[in-house]
């Protein structure tokens, strides 16, 4: 059983303390590089257009890749994010054991590194999947990543026992033909609701909270089997059978036990 969680926009530049494992070299390091170089080439106020942020996030991040190639100590992936989901999934309090387990098991998704496993050795970062750069031959980072990422995971999945949970936000599907990744493996994409009155809705901070921390279960307790999926309850939220028909925005649908439903009591 595989794993997919979304990368996050906030990032550590660094870290008080790492735990002793030994770090990996991402699958698409020079292609992270190429691009890390175009954009050291342009200007503060271009890079806060491209990547839609403030000046002072422009300004970091500027900073970060001009510095891309000097010799900065790496992250681990699976640390270097500092987002909701990453906050619930707590990695710096897993163990080494944990760790290593994740290695195999967890693939994060990245607009700059296209996938990382949980220990490759990555820099701080920002970037949108709608940036053009001179490195990504006439496309944008969903379109240049698409054909490089689709066999990667796939393959991956396959080699594994063929099922994939989706834990990353939707708009990193867009990497990945999406329709040839459902086609070829089972995905499983559990789904997180509040309820507000009568009705079930998913709240982004809920979702992104329950999908870093049942990463963590899964990978703390060597999860292997999704049924055992249903065991997961978090911050009040607890698997509920009888929605298994009900999906995104209401709609009915077909593969009911792909699409685990947790909700909030």
């Amino acid at each position: 059983m595989q794993i997919i969680l979304a990368s996050a926009k906030i990032m550590n530049d660094k870290l008080k303390s790492v735990l002793s494992v030994s770090l990996s070299l991402p699958r698409f390091q020079d292609e992270a590089q190429a691009f890390a170089k175009n954009m050291a080439q342009y200007s503060t106020e271009t890079i806060a257009e491209m990547l839609g942020c403030s000046q002072q996030i422009a300004v970091q991040n500027r900073m970060r890749y001009v510095g891309f190639f000097e010799d900065a100590p790496k992250l681990p992936a699976i640390l270097a994010y500092h987002g909701q989901a990453y906050k619930h999934l707590k990695a710096e309090t897993l163990n080494v054991d944990d760790l290593n387990n994740a290695r195999g098991k967890l693939w994060i998704t990245s607009f700059l590194y296209g996938l990382l496993r949980p220990l490759d050795g990555i820099l701080p970062y920002r970037m949108e999947g709608n940036v053009e750069l001179p490195s990504g031959e006439g496309q944008n980072m969903f379109g240049f990543w698409k054909n490089r990422l689709t066999d990667v995971l796939i393959d991956s999945v396959k080699a594994d026992d063929g099922i994939l949970i989706h834990l990353a936000t939707e708009e990193f599907q867009h990497l990945f033909d999406w329709q040839r990744v459902r086609k070829e493996i089972r995905v499983i994409q559990p789904l997180f609701y509040i309820r507000k009155g009568n009705d079930l809705k998913i709240q982004a901070v809920w979702a992104k909270t329950c999908r870093g921390a049942m990463t963590r279960f899964i990978i703390q307790n060597r999860i292997t089997n999704p049924d055992d999926l249903a065991s997961f309850s978090y911050e009040g939220f607890g698997y509920e059978p009888t929605l298994g028909a009900l999906g995104p925005m209401g709609r009915l649908l077909k593969q009911e036990p792909d699409y685990p439903h947790f909700i909030k009591q």
